[in-house]
């Protein structure tokens, strides 16, 4: 063990293993380990050994040609009573929350067997009746899951009314909150304080599994400090937890330490230890180190016999090229009688092949044929696997011919062979193989089909694949989730997006329940293929189905829509992120991730046209997490605790944690509204030993001054990018473009895109979009700079999206642009916007201009396009007749689209609402309202703020405030515009009052209220007569300016 732990102190530094003295298979073996065990057996080869192999390999083929093989019936992969059908050769582990460390307590008589946590150590019968035991650990977790916020879970256990709180039913409790820990964490905090209550090595351990499991080893650590302070004893369970949860998160050094650690507290390793360490380092890749532990462990007279466990450890040593390591395993398998000496034999060329160590897999064969072993079908099948899949695909066929003169083929082997040619991209022979097999009369398997189906999607042979998957169909074999994820891929590939929703409907049919992989990768595909309405509705699909939205998935979909300029719905799926992973227990978060889908939802339309085929997505990869959420709502809490930064800084510099670029990028983004502190934060931060800031980083500080106003702040730290050598990218000078237009600042704004062309940068799509769309603007307005920009942008390539399309039209319109406005809509079909769609962009501008005349002439001139550009736009232009009063003209197209099946849209349905109201005719609008609830549509935002309006212009306040409560608790959320207009219909009418209850609202969203909104309350109050609430707004905003801004 000396040795060992030798190793253990000079693990993080260097690894040279001791050699081993082990009985080989036979004397002429030898390890073959080579010096660099990642590279190819073809790289390293020589002229001499390419021969040797060959020769090798044609006197192994006589060998196979010659022997006689008796047919066996065991099942593929060698499957004995003491495996599991999935221990084959893969690492796959049971869903527990230790598997290994669990088995303590198999071996003893426990009375608990918790499917999730089974007992962990050995326990003595209760005095308690089991039956009673049961009762109290079912009523204990009713109260835990059924706490609503009214009555603290700690109030409601006080209430249990049970006079002793036994230890036993409270550990079983504890494991039962597998799924909820922070549920867990508060009961055991609890049970701290009871009198007459003590914690006990089982619940700490217990404890130490809900943490681990849930990531949060902080908490891990402090659980163990604890132990230490109550003088609670660790057992060999507790450190064998520890090393389990750390292995699992790849924290090798920390298992070993504890590993270690077990041994100088005393606590003597059993066999579930070793396991357990064995396990964690072969899944790391580590075999030289378990292969220390076995050894050891075979000194101290421990069995190992788990065949899973050593097949995985064979794995690791084979793939290193330890020909004596795989002997010993095999040999030590054999004595111990755990499989018998064929499979054992099958089990070692399995791991050979495996590891692409063909060499010794041949080697292996030709000892097995000296030592007159009988050579096995299975022996044959893996050879064929190892070679096709290190690409010798033709002395595989070698073999497959010696095995058809046997009689010993079988689909599966056809499979392998196909698998092999697609691994070479060799479509072409892989369809050879899998004619044959049709007309051999083989079964083929699904993933055989969706294997070709795959690779002719890639080579673009859309209609190739479409026809295999319908003939397996017609074979009557059933497609899997994955067979149909690979086809609702290819359709989306091919912007099939609706024959791809109908494929990935037809799980349902099929009794397949869609899993998290298949919504990602359909997210993924709708990415590459620009379908910013699809992506919306698959996620709303997958709250739909309570499957939670992972980190990758905001990842790609929030990486998509910047690279697209779709600023206003990236802003709002980061909220939607933020909402699904800030404190857990605080909220339903599929219902508020349903409530900001609804809301993201609002910003897509109908006839969304098939561009913007250039975006990047090779960015769209998941971005392993580095770091413990805990950890960021720590930071975050320090950072909106205080406006005092002197202290804040002394809280984070007594603090343990490992600041890292992503860390405080994450901080940055939830933070964002502290810009004060945040901003301080991010200069700390940048002076820490070993720390340095990335281009993200500082691109969103730069964001983050530039929303607080804080312009100055934010040149500066652009300028801190060039000094400390900072590559300075378009997206760099973009959002310096956007923060100045945003705010109306258009002189400054034009500057900026001005040295950024002058330093050599060339704008992007997204900078010419924003610049425009500011140009744009009502505060700023630069029409003819605008012109300006929109030629140079469609010079350079770029094709505007339907956002920036929208606002520069109706700029144009709205100050009697028409002749641009039409070459416009000219140079758009020739970018690739289909007529329907340019002209009724063209048609929506108009109508919101007040031009409905104009608006009806150009539909007219549209021809065969029409009725598309007619469905398209009939809630604008009905719309626009309603602003001019001509309801009359209104009714009558919408009951014309009635009469042709056309159901009127939720616009025009607010459209009608809005009207009612202005001419006060309540009882028509409400009417409306229900229409529009019966038609199956579920109220917008724009619908709600539609009936708030309504409400306040005919002296309804209270129900103007029901609706806007009933946004604000189940959504859609209020927007900035519906505050806005809703304080400023308030201040109108003397209630300044209640909308400085909305100024409060605002901020607790994220919401940050204007100057304007300051400025309409502080004037509304005045003229109340209540100067002194005045003052309290103009504080309040003082005090919101100084929290966003780090110069004040």
């Amino acid at each position: 063990m000396r040795a060992l732990k030798t190793k253990l102190r000079i693990f993080d530094s260097h690894f040279l293993p001791h050699s081993r003295h082990v009985l080989h298979l036979s004397t002429s073996n030898k390890s073959s380990k080579p010096s660099h065990p990642h590279k190819t057996t073809q790289q390293q080869l020589s002229i001499s050994d390419i021969d040797a192999s060959r020769s090798l390999f044609n006197e192994i083929t006589e060998i196979l040609g010659s022997d006689t093989v008796f047919p066996d019936h065991s099942p593929s992969g060698f499957l004995f009573p003491l495996e599991t059908p999935y221990a084959q050769v893969g690492f796959k582990e049971k869903h527990d929350c230790t598997e290994d460390v669990c088995e303590n307590a198999e071996e003893s008589a426990g009375v608990d067997k918790d499917e999730n946590f089974p007992d962990l150590e050995d326990t003595q019968l209760s005095k308690m009746g089991e039956e009673d035991m049961v009762r109290m650990v079912g009523e204990i977790m009713e109260i835990i899951r059924g706490e609503h916020g009214f009555v603290s879970l700690e109030e409601r256990l006080e209430n249990m009314g049970y006079c002793e709180l036994n230890v036993e039913v409270f550990d079983r409790v504890l494991k039962r909150c597998f799924k909820m820990p922070r549920l867990g964490l508060r009961v055991f905090d609890w049970l701290k304080v009871k009198d007459g209550f003590s914690h006990t090595t089982r619940t700490y351990n217990t404890m130490l599994c809900l943490a681990g499991e849930a990531k949060e080893f902080g908490l891990v650590k402090k659980l163990v400090e604890e132990m230490d302070e109550c003088g609670v004893q660790k057992d060999v369970n507790t450190w064998t937890i520890l090393v389990s949860q750390y292995g699992k998160v790849k924290k090798i050094s920390e298992a070993l330490l504890a590993f270690e650690n077990m041994q100088k507290c005393g606590c003597e390793p059993d066999a579930v230890s070793y396991k357990t360490v064995i396990r964690m380092l072969c899944s790391s890749g580590k075999g030289d180190i378990a292969m220390e532990f076995y050894n050891d462990m075979i000194r101290k007279d421990i069995v190992l016999d788990d065949v899973r466990l050593y097949k995985m450890l064979m794995n690791c040593m084979a793939k290193s090229g330890d020909v004596a390591a795989v002997s010993l395993l095999g040999n030590d398998m054999t004595r111990l009688s755990l499989m018998p000496e064929s499979s054992v034999l099958g089990c070692m060329l399995k791991s050979f092949c495996i590891s692409g160590r063909i060499k010794e897999a041949l080697e292996l064969i030709r000892d097995l044929k000296y030592k007159d072993v009988v050579l096995e079908p299975g022996y044959f099948e893996t050879l064929v696997r190892g070679l096709c899949k290190e690409g010798r695909i033709s002395d595989a066929l070698e073999i497959v011919e010696i095995m058809k003169r046997k009689d010993i083929v079988d689909g599966n082997v056809h499979r392998i062979i196909i698998n092999g040619y697609l691994r070479r991209n060799d479509i072409r022979m892989a369809l050879d193989v899998f004619q044959s097999m049709n007309e051999s009369g083989y079964v083929l398997t699904v993933s055989t089909y969706t294997e070709l189906i795959q690779h002719l999607f890639r080579l673009s042979r859309y209609a190739e694949a479409c026809m295999l998957y319908g003939e397996m169909l017609g074979k009557g074999i059933k497609p899997d989730i994955v067979a149909i994820t690979a086809m609702v891929a290819g359709h989306v590939s091919q912007n099939r997006i609706s024959e791809a929703w109908k494929i990935f409907k037809s799980m349902e049919c099929q009794g397949i329940k869609p899993t998290w992989k298949s919504y990602s990768v359909f997210v993924k595909e709708l990415c590459k293929a620009s379908r910013t309405d699809d992506i919306i509705k698959v996620l709303y699909e997958m709250q739909a189905s309570k499957i939670v939205i992972k980190y990758e998935v905001f990842h790609w979909v929030i990486t998509y829509m910047e690279n697209k300029g779709e600023l206003a719905l990236k802003e709002k799926v980061q909220q939607m992120h933020s909402a699904s992973k800030l404190v857990p227990e605080n909220f339903n978060e599929s219902e508020k991730q349903a409530s900001l889908i609804n809301e993201v939802g609002e910003d897509t339309e109908v006839g969304q046209s098939k561009l913007d085929k250039n975006v990047d997505c090779s960015s769209l990869h998941p971005i392993p997490k580095t770091y413990s959420e805990q950890d960021v709502r720590d930071v975050c809490k320090i950072l909106s605790s205080s406006l005092h930064w002197s202290s804040i800084q002394e809280q984070l510099e007594k603090s343990t944690i490992e600041f890292t670029p992503e860390f405080v990028t994450d901080t940055l983004q939830i933070c964002r509204m502290h810009g004060y502190t945040v901003l301080n934060f991010f200069s700390w931060v940048g002076k820490q030993p070993g720390y340095r800031h990335t281009i993200e980083s500082y691109n969103i500080a730069i964001k983050i001054a530039g929303c607080g106003k804080d312009f100055k702040h934010m040149r500066s730290l652009f300028y801190e990018m060039r000094r400390n050598n900072y590559p300075i990218t378009p997206e760099t000078w973009t959002i310096m473009i956007l923060l100045y237009g945003r705010t109306g600042l258009t002189e400054m704004a034009m500057n900026c895109f001005n040295e950024m062309k002058a330093d050599g940068y060339s704008p992007s799509r997204s900078t010419y979009k924003f610049l425009i769309i500011a140009l744009c603007g009502k505060k700023g307005r630069k029409i003819d700079d605008a012109l300006k920009i929109y030629n140079e942008m469609i010079s350079s390539g770029h094709v505007p999206d339907k956002e920036l399309t929208e606002t520069y039209l109706g700029c144009l319109c709205e100050t009697g642009r028409i002749s641009e406005a039409r070459k416009c809509i000219d140079s758009l079909q020739k970018s690739g916007y289909t007529v329907p769609l340019s002209y009724s962009l063209f048609i929506r501008a108009l109508c919101r201009a007040g031009k409905v005349e104009e608006a009806l002439k150009l539909v007219e001139e549209v021809g065969a396009e029409k009725s598309s550009v007619e469905k398209l736009t009939s809630g604008s232009v009905i719309h626009g007749l309603l602003q001019k009063g001509k309801l009359e003209e209104a009714l009558t197209k919408v009951n014309a689209m009635k009469q042709e099946g056309i159901k009127p849209t939720i616009h025009v349905y607010t459209s009608l609402i809005v009207h009612f109201f202005k001419e006060k005719q309540v009882e028509k609008a409400t009417e409306i309202y229900q229409e529009m609830q019966e038609s199956g549509y579920e109220a917008n935002v724009v619908t709600y703020s539609a009936l708030i309006r309504g409400y306040m212009n005919v002296g309804r306040y209270d129900d103007a405030w029901n609706v806007f409560y009933r946004m604000k608790f189940k959504g859609p959320f209020p927007d900035f515009k519906t505050y806005s207009m809703f304080l400023s219909c308030l201040c109108k009418v003397g209630r300044s009052e209640e909308a400085m209850r909305l100024i409060s609202y605002m901020l607790e969203s994220g919401i940050v209220p204007s100057t304007i909104n300051f400025r309409t309350v502080f004037y509304g109050l005045n003229r109340e007569g209540k100067q002194g609430l005045a003052r309290a707004v103009m504080q309040q905003k003082s005090e919101m300016i100084r929290k966003r801004k780090l110069i004040t």
